[in-house]
């Protein structure tokens, strides 16, 4: 489907099996006569809803893209500090599931001059946009941005990315590139290296993006829903991280 110059989409990344969190943002964007989805992966892992967010997405006909966390559950041999979440996630989504999981390309181009990814084009572990060198997010150099993006999104105007969980737009020469933030999961730590993204807020996050005469146009958007719900939820499954970054969006 070709998109007119009028058409808005939304844009949604890292849901991470939040079901509650991405009715309300699907829910939010169709009150804005938005009926075109982009999903820029990390679909299902974690400690929360997968049987929920499969039966939503199913039924929601959207652009995908694989990310690194749905990459691990096509694995043979999971990470053993993950194994258990894995096999839960697994058998949550059952074989029509992981079957659709195994259908989806690492990057798409849903238009000609539209490129979607999860973490760069040539690696879904990478940020695009972030530079976490100082343990905290900030926005790296275009030179920096446009070389990853080198070769694999040429004739593209604009770049779709998520991974990071951090909402955040770069307008570098041509090309626009946007994170929508996370539908499911607003912050989390990592180790390599030392670095924590927090979004300040417990809210849902996606993207609204129009095409317009003068490029593109991108209104970043926060959604609630019921945070502590998904939080009892992560703490039953024994993840009071998660829980914590559910209910505060701080790590």
């Amino acid at each position: 489907m070709s998109m007119t110059q009028t058409e808005s989409f939304a844009v949604l990344a890292d849901i991470h099996g939040n079901a509650a969190a991405l009715k309300a943002v699907l829910g939010h964007a169709r009150q804005r006569g938005v009926t075109r989805f982009f999903n820029l992966g990390d679909t299902f892992y974690g400690p929360l809803d997968p049987v929920g967010t499969w039966a939503v997405l199913r039924q929601t006909p959207m652009d995908s893209v694989l990310g690194n966390q749905d990459r691990i559950l096509l694995e043979p041999t999971p990470a053993p500090d993950m194994a258990r979440a894995i096999g839960r996630t697994l058998d949550g989504i059952g074989a029509d599931g992981l079957a659709w999981l195994e259908g989806l390309p690492a990057t798409l181009r849903p238009e000609p001059d539209v490129l979607l990814c999860h973490g760069t084009p040539k690696n879904d572990t990478a940020y695009l946009l972030e530079d976490v060198s100082t343990g905290l997010p900030g926005l790296r150099p275009c030179a920096d941005i446009l070389a990853d993006l080198a070769d694999v999104a040429d004739g593209c105007t604009l770049v779709l990315t998520g991974h990071s969980h951090h909402a955040g737009l770069a307008n570098c020469g041509p090309v626009t590139v946007i994170n929508p933030g996370s539908v499911g999961l607003p912050a989390y730590t990592d180790d390599v290296p030392p670095h924590a993204m927090a979004s300040g807020s417990p809210h849902a996050r996606y993207a609204v993006v129009s095409r317009t005469g003068s490029g593109w146009q991108a209104d970043l958007l926060t959604v609630e829903y019921d945070w502590s719900a998904a939080a009892k939820t992560a703490r039953k499954n024994g993840r009071e991280d998660w829980a914590r970054w559910l209910t505060t969006g701080l790590a």
